[in-house]
This record gives C-alpha cells, structure tokens and sequence, in this order.
C-alpha cells in the first residue's frame, strides 16, 4: 500500500511499524532526521489485532512513502499469550519474562525488515524497542540490536558491498515518561497507537495488561493526556 511518493533526494530508512505508541514515535523520529520513511507491518496472528488497524492510521497520517504489510502466522508455534490460548497476565509487570514474550520474535522482525530495507536500497533500519520500562523482553536489548546489526553486515549483500544497514533504536534508552514526552513533541495523537494486549469485545485497552500499565504509567509520569479509552 503506498501513502505518499518518495522523495528521491532523501535517504531511505525502513522502520517496523507494529502499530504501538513505540514504533510510532520511532517512525516520526526517522522523518525528522531526514529519511523517506518505508514501514513494514507483519500480520503475526497476534491477538490484539487491532494493531494493524492502528499502524494504517499512523502510516496515512504520518505520510510514510509506503506500507508493506506481510502475513507471518506465529500461531502455529505457538509458546506465546499473544499467538496461543495462554492467558494474558493481569497482576502487573514482574521480574521474569513474561508469558507475553513472543519466541524470537524482534529476530524474525528485523530479518524481515533487513531484506525489505535491502530490496529498497535502504541503509537505514529504525526499530521501537526499549530496555528502561519495559517487560523484560530479552529481543529488546542493546547488545541484541549490536549483535544483530553484526550479523545483518555479514549475511547481506548490501553489508559485502556497502557495509551493511544501520539499526536504529532511538528510544531503546528512554523511560515510558520520556516517550510520552516525545509524543508530545511531535505533535502526534497517542490514540492513532495500540498497546493493549488484550482488548476487550467493544475495542477498549483493558488497561491491566503490562503493555497497558506501562503506557499509563508513562503518560501519568509525563503529566500528559493519554486519548487511549482504556476498560479501566
């Protein structure tokens, strides 16, 4: 699906849009810094569906250059709250990894997101992840997004012949407050977004799910406005 015809004179950069608050941001971040922007959105079979809808929103109002969605059908692995019948946990966010935690899934990501960059021309990789406030996913860490950039120089034709892609990760150190905050500066409604893992019948963040404590925690921290209804 293509939103907006590129501009030839900028630089390309992919970013994974998943439709959440985080890969939002992250794609504004990638506008400001100059880059034509191309977003990749995988279909996963995630419960909270919803996302989708949400990263269409976002890539029609940002005016991304393109929208590439694919279906990836994690479902038939399995090992996930948000690919199988495993309850989403409700008491809050822990010390352990969470049942929320999706096998390899920023791994899978971003392979997919290399060879789309590649196939674009792109040199850039922009990626939403952050290792302050999060759940404690181990695909969200600095030394992932190092060791992958490394692995994504040596197994591509782009990293033989141009050194490879750079992976951004420009939120990876910043609180929830903080993201919020740069919600804020770049003028972008939260409610285009979609955290909540699971959601309720009629469409509303349950609002107790670590995705949902989380983004609450961090608007409420900023002292700003969240426009997600939540359920409670």
């Amino acid at each position: 699906m293509t939103i907006s015809a590129t501009d030839e004179k900028s630089p390309v950069a992919v970013v994974l849009l998943s439709g959440g608050l985080d890969s939002m941001i992250t794609a504004a971040i990638a506008q400001e810094r100059g880059f034509t922007v191309h977003a990749l959105t995988i279909d996963y079979g995630q419960r909270h569906r919803i996302e989708l809808d949400s990263s269409r929103r976002i890539a029609s109002r940002l005016g991304l250059a393109e929208q590439v969605e694919i279906a990836l059908d994690l479902r038939k692995f399995g090992g996930s709250a948000l690919t199988d019948a495993i309850e989403v946990p409700k008491a809050g966010v822990g010390q352990d990894i969470p049942v929320t935690y999706v096998p390899a899934r920023n791994l899978v990501f971003l392979a997919l997101t290399t060879a789309f960059a590649e196939a674009r021309g792109a040199g850039d990789i922009f990626i939403g992840v952050n290792a302050l406030d999060y759940s404690g996913y181990p695909d969200c860490r600095p030394e992932f997004i190092h060791a992958f950039t490394e692995a994504a120089r040596l197994g591509t034709k782009a990293g033989l012949e141009r050194g490879g892609v750079a992976v951004h990760a420009p939120l990876q150190h910043m609180t929830k407050a903080d993201i919020a905050r740069e919600c804020a500066r770049h003028g972008l409604d939260p409610g285009w977004s979609w955290s909540c893992y699971d959601p309720t019948r009629d469409g509303l963040a349950c609002g107790k799910c670590d995705s949902c404590r989380l983004r609450k925690k961090g608007f409420a921290e900023a002292g700003l406005v969240d426009s997600t209804r939540y359920a409670a």
